[in-house]
């Protein structure tokens, strides 16, 4: 079944202080299902990728390495239309307390009726409020 993947999850596949089972589970279920994203999700990673080789967490060859693997999983991008981001991402935003980025994952989620990925507890407890299940 297909689900949502957060990208602060994706990114624990390449640091090795952020590994943790969960994160192993949902890359081996990314080989099985089709992972969906909203479109600030390329924009995450390519950030965090940069920053993380700026600050010495991972060496060009680590970046080299995290983006042909992100390159080669069945990641389907969904954009973030200007009236999507502008109304339901951004009520979600006020009413959930979160950023609009976290929002994206959860209206994307909620949309297509998928279950969740993310190890992030305020946006796990955001899908619990709203009724949007997660990968276990």
């Amino acid at each position: 079944m297909p689900f949502v993947l957060d990208a602060s999850l994706a990114l624990a596949w390449h640091f090795e202080d952020e590994v943790s089972e969960y994160a192993d589970r949902v890359l081996d279920r990314v080989g099985e299902d089709r992972a969906l994203v909203p479109s600030v999700w390329e924009l995450e990673i390519a950030n965090a990728l940069a920053v993380a080789e700026r600050r010495g967490r991972l060496s060009p060859a680590g970046v080299a390495r995290a983006v042909e693997l992100f390159l080669e999983l069945a990641i389907s991008i969904h954009e973030v239309a200007l009236e999507s981001a502008l109304g339901p991402v951004l009520d979600l935003a006020r009413t959930q307390g979160m950023t609009a980025y976290d929002a994206a994952y959860l209206e994307l989620a909620m949309r297509e009726g998928l279950p969740l990925a993310t190890e992030d507890e305020a946006l796990r407890a955001a899908a619990l409020r709203v009724g949007v299940p997660l990968v276990d």
